[in-house]
């Protein structure tokens, strides 16, 4: 059976999935963008601009619930968390771990920036591999 979308329901629905996938709760958003940019191969950038905000978005959300839990670091530990720490969300798009590491950032008050930059990278690195992988970039 085929499934057939409009353009704009793709990018939609890899945008939510995206969201998704990168908060607590299950769920794969590279499926939505083989899916997506197999029927629109015209759309690639688009996906790729909308899975990468998508994921991001849902990472800090998943980074501010880790604010909202209480921290108990002596200080001189969080401030070292704080200097050396926000890098390693480059690896948040991972399964089992990225959830956990962006709400570790959070509860480790992180500042919030550079997380979003990091996991931005690396979430955008994920997706690039993924279309490279179907010869479309």
């Amino acid at each position: 059976m085929d499934f057939a979308f409009t353009a704009e329901a793709g990018l939609a629905g890899l945008f939510l999935a995206s969201f998704l996938a990168a908060t607590l709760l299950p769920g794969g958003s590279e499926v939505v963008l083989v899916a997506v940019v197999q029927q629109h191969p015209d759309q690639v950038t688009a996906a790729l601009v909308l899975a990468t905000l998508g994921n991001t978005l849902g990472g800090m959300t998943t980074y501010y619930m880790g604010r909202l839990l209480p921290q108990y670091l002596p200080p001189q530990k969080s401030a070292m968390a704080r200097r050396h720490g926000a890098p390693i969300l480059l690896l948040a798009w991972a399964p089992f771990i990225g959830d956990a590491l962006c709400a570790a950032a959070g509860w480790l008050r992180l500042p919030p920036l550079p997380c979003l930059a990091w996991m931005a990278i690396g979430k955008a690195a994920r997706y690039l591999v993924v279309v490279a992988g179907m010869g479309m970039v």
